[in-house]
């Protein structure tokens, strides 16, 4: 089927669609509907099914005669350690600690917050507590105590498990300390019955008595444990995103649309197939890391590598490179500020000249919009596919890319490629009328969304149809904005909120980064819209420089000709500033919105998941030297 074809199957027979992927899984109970619709009248997949996400991840790839495969490759710097894990082993582990978390009266439906560094134990929790049909809730390991408390009042676990450290570099992060407090500030009525401690050699944690459980002696004498049933529609985990009133988003991902986007996406998206070293170098605190480190990669079959450590720093910059060819990686997966971190310390990629990629088949960029010039020098290093595409925690899995499972599209530059057959993707008005082709606007999705992506928040179906559904009725709205070119490919020009209206003109700032980042001496860059009381707001540039480079007054007027040159005399490009590093989140996102409220002498409020706040008092240099505008 080409992939004309299957869009547009996908679009005017979703149940028909959907019912034919939906064999591509292993029921314990065939669905009675493949699509209705809720007591809230939200959309729901496969209602009436009955399945175990563990037991397609693990259980079923054991009867395909897998059980002698890896399933994990744990490399970790940080720690010099490196482990394989077949399936076979993985699925005896999960088995008994499922037993652990069952002892602690851990049943179907209850909660488990996951608070985890890098490391087999965190994808073994996960999948331990999708067998006994409970809800796992992943936490970055490392945020502050006050988050932490935050998601154990809106979670209520009945059991937190986490490891004695985590490890950043070469900096130990005590882990038991901040889950203390936080459980400790937490309502007295949320607290979880137990902790379940793994201890890691770099640190021993105090443990105590009345709450806390070592892992290891409880699953050592623990007893395997069988996949309980669940229905399609019940929820598989809770993963909290940031939300504009500082309250974070539950966003639920039920069991059956789940198993069958995973199943789909690899094959479609990534052209994953059975046996494949499959690296998503994420973290499993954010969706690309429940999705493609530990749940689409195992019910496809595939090797997934479990990777501790940096694109940079963990020794250097050819860190990737090294995994790649160590490990005969087949498809990697990362954001693009990992390889703008690998550019600026090594703009010639002579590091990567040392390594063997030769089993690489294609690099894949998510998470936030791929800059032409790290795409060209992507391309030119490695000499292979780069692709681009793009989602969101709330959808789960691509709703645009290259569907390279279906037929090799071309690529094109700047953009997140061609809507995945399932999203019906449209570019709209401020009327919610459809844009013509070129045209910005709002990007939406028309609904019902297809298999995999969020039903609601979670205890929250007010903030769900506030959030996404209210905007433009029949729609969830992305926030995002974009266009869609006369071939259908789709262009990411980032959050509405980016879009800037200087005196009266509505101009992207995606695409000044665009050409900014194009200068040979700029690494990465990030432009905000600013406050101007004669314009409303003007563009204003904070710049990175590559290695080894000094900033000339010279590169000051290059920047602000390349922007009246492609973008044009309005965009009035009025100051450019350079800094060491941009303030990201710790998933590789420009906290725009924040520096935005630091230039224009705002209130701010730093988010929890920053990757660095010491980042804050450099800004606050940078920015106090401006000019008045």
């Amino acid at each position: 089927m080409t992939y004309f074809t299957s869009y547009q199957a996908a679009k005017h027979d979703p149940e028909g669609f959907w019912a034919e992927e939906s064999k591509t899984i292993e029921w314990f109970k065939n669905p009675d509907s493949i699509l209705s619709k809720d007591s809230n009248g939200f959309y729901r997949w496969f209602d009436g099914g009955e399945l175990n996400t563990s037991y397609l991840a693990l259980d079923c790839q054991v009867k395909l005669g897998l059980g002698d495969n890896a399933a994990i490759i744990y490399d970790s710097p940080v720690t010099n350690t490196k482990l394989t894990i077949t399936y076979n082993e993985l699925l005896e582990r999960v088995s008994k600690f499922a037993s652990v978390l069952a002892a602690q009266n851990v049943q179907k439906g209850d909660r488990v917050l996951i608070y985890m560094p890098m490391i087999p134990e965190a994808l073994i929790a996960m999948l331990a507590t999708a067998r006994l049909g409970a809800i796992h809730s992943v936490v970055f390991g490392g945020f502050a105590a006050h988050e932490l408390a935050i998601r154990i009042d809106d979670a209520e676990p009945k059991v937190i498990v986490t490891a004695s450290c985590g490890i950043e570099i070469d900096k130990v992060i005590p882990y038991k300390p901040i889950v203390d407090k936080a459980i400790a500030s937490s309502d007295p009525q949320t607290k979880p019955n137990a902790c379940i401690v793994y201890q890691r050699s770099q640190l021993f944690a105090k443990l105590d008595q009345e709450i806390d459980i070592n892992w290891m002696d409880e699953e050592q004498l623990a007893p395997l444990h069988p996949p309980v049933p669940v229905k399609a529609t019940d929820p598989l985990y809770i993963l909290y995103t940031s939300g504009t009133t500082g309250k974070p988003k539950g966003v639920v991902r039920d069991n059956g649309g789940h198993a069958i986007a995973m199943k789909y996406s690899m094959k479609t998206v990534y052209g994953a197939s059975q046996g494949d070293v499959f690296w998503a170098a994420s973290d499993v605190g954010w969706v690309v890391g429940h999705s493609y480190i530990l749940y689409g990669p195992l019910m496809s079959g595939c090797t997934t590598l479990l990777y501790e450590g940096k694109p940079i720093k963990t020794p250097d910059a050819g860190a990737f490179w090294r995994v790649c060819a160590e490990h005969k990686v087949n498809i990697l997966f990362t954001a693009p500020t990992a390889f703008r971190a690998i550019r600026k310390e090594d703009p010639k990629a002579s590091l990567l000249k040392e390594y063997d990629l030769s089993n690489l088949k294609r690099l894949y960029l998510a998470g936030e919009r791929l800059d032409p010039s790290t795409y060209l020098w992507l391309k030119e290093a490695t000499h292979k596919p780069v692709i681009d595409h793009w989602w969101q925690t709330e959808t789960g899995w691509p709703i645009a890319g290259i569907p390279v499972g279906l037929e090799q599209l071309e690529e094109k530059l700047g953009s997140a490629g061609l809507p995945i057959p399932g999203f019906q993707v449209e570019i709209l008005n401020q009327d919610g009328h459809q844009c013509e082709a070129g045209k910005m606007g709002t990007i939406a999705i028309k609904l019902p969304l297809p298999p995999g992506c969020l039903p609601t928040i979670w205890k929250n179906n007010d903030r769900f149809k506030a959030g996404y559904l209210n905007s433009f009725d029949g729609y969830y709205v992305t926030g995002d904005g974009g266009y869609v070119d006369e071939n259908g490919y789709l262009f990411v020009m980032g959050r509405t909120d980016d879009v800037i209206n200087v005196a009266g003109h509505r101009l992207s700032t995606g695409e000044m980064e665009d050409v900014i980042s194009g200068h040979t001496a700029i690494a990465e860059c990030a432009v905000m819209g600013i406050h101007c009381d004669i314009k409303g707001q003007v563009p204003y540039a904070l710049v990175v420089l590559k290695n080894g480079i000094e900033y000339l007054n010279i590169y000051d007027k290059e920047i602000k000709s390349l922007i009246r040159e492609q973008i044009g005399a309005i965009a009035s490009l009025k100051e450019v500033a350079v800094a060491k590093r941009l303030p990201k989140t710790r998933s590789g996102k420009v906290l725009r919105k924040l520096m935005k409220q630091m230039i224009d002498g705002e209130d701010i409020q730093i988010p929890s998941t920053i990757d660095d706040v010491s980042v804050i008092s450099e800004l606050k240099s940078i920015f106090s030297q401006r000019l008045p505008i």
